[in-house]
């Protein structure tokens, strides 16, 4: 009985190793065969990489590009695999960024500045657009034909400091002073304190807040900082940290060179780039979205050189940050931001 159970069990055990080496030399194959796929298609699972990207607010018209390249598996191509993040406020695309919580973020192009002068490792790596949105934004009903004409009335400001830099720069390129009008802070409530009548005019983005109140039915009239003494610099920009980018330049290629076809289908077809954008994300408006954009693509400059930083532009920027005490010292540009992404031309090194 016991010499049965003994036999049983050896044969047992044989049958078991037998079955197991079978497996092993299955596996072995199919490890093969995957390497050789690898080689020819090269955008394998094993191959895709996890990137975030932190918005710089809700998704909006101007991220329009961004879901795209999503919709149109640009991303997929370079093999990423994207996560949009939507911040909480600016304050944590710039922080998370700083931290090395997250890949890329979007930020103001004087935000990223700010960042750069207070010793952080930000550093652009592809420009969104190429001049800023921010300026003064009045009702036509106020009949105030240029800036100097809200002397004596109420300007509403953010409370952010560049805020106050757009607003003097506004007013003496047309031959006035803030010091003559009231200031007030009123958050990001520009747009409801407008239309209430509780300011005349108030900073804010005129493409997007601009075009708010517009749609709300409120005939606006505006002032662009580029267009009254201010620099026409990348208002909006994608980010990194030195570090990051230095660590993996094939992710930072990939991820740029799918952004750009994205803003560039949204250039050649910007319908679909709304639609693509809608279906994608919640609660936004359709007519308005569209709206937004078509006051954006003006400043997304030239379809061939999407993304790139001119080095003119960068040197116009340091010198208005310098000027209006918002950066100690002035920012070269290759400290600012790289072309090596875009295809543009190398940065210079001091102005």
């Amino acid at each position: 009985m016991n010499y049965a159970n003994q036999k049983f069990s050896w044969r047992r055990l044989l049958l078991m190793l037998a079955a197991v080496m079978a497996l092993g030399v299955g596996v072995a194959a199919c490890g093969g065969d995957d390497e050789g796929d690898s080689g020819d298609s090269g955008t394998t699972t094993a191959q895709t990489k996890d990137a975030t990207l932190i918005l710089d607010f809700i998704p909006g018209a101007v991220h329009a590009g961004i879901y795209d390249a999503l919709a149109s598996g640009y991303y997929e191509e370079q093999g990423i695999n994207l996560e949009i993040i939507e911040p909480t406020s600016t304050a944590d695309t710039l922080r998370l960024i700083d931290a090395g919580k997250a890949d890329f973020g979007i930020a103001d192009g004087i935000d990223l500045a700010g960042q750069i002068d207070q010793g952080r490792e930000a550093k652009g790596v592809m420009a969104l657009l190429q001049r800023p949105p921010g300026g003064l934004i009045t009702l036509e009903e106020e009949g105030i034909e240029s800036p100097a004409g809200l002397e004596g009335k109420t300007v509403g400001v953010t409370g952010v400091p560049s805020d106050n830099a757009i607003l003097d720069t506004v007013m003496a390129d047309d031959g006035s002073s803030s010091d003559s009008v009231d200031v007030v802070t009123i958050g990001f409530n520009g747009v409801q304190a407008l239309e209430a009548g509780r300011v005349a005019a108030f900073t804010g983005f005129i493409p997007s807040d601009g075009v708010q109140v517009e749609e709300d039915g409120f005939p606006t009239r505006s002032f662009a900082l580029d267009e009254f003494g201010g620099p026409s610099y990348p208002g909006l920009v994608v980010f990194s940290t030195e570090s990051m980018i230095a660590e993996d330049p094939e992710l930072t290629q990939g991820f740029v060179e799918a952004t750009i076809k994205g803003y560039q289908d949204t250039l050649a077809d910007p319908a679909q780039a709304v639609d693509d954008l809608i279906s994608q994300t919640q609660g936004l408006n359709k007519q308005l979205a569209t709206a937004v954009l078509d006051a954006y693509v003006p400043l997304m400059g030239d379809p061939d050189t999407y993304g790139q930083f001119p080095n003119k532009a960068l040197e116009e920027l340091s010198t208005f940050l310098v000027d209006n005490d918002l950066a100690g010292e002035p920012i070269a540009p290759d400290r600012y931001a790289t072309n090596e992404y875009t295809g543009g031309e190398e940065l210079s090194a001091g102005q």
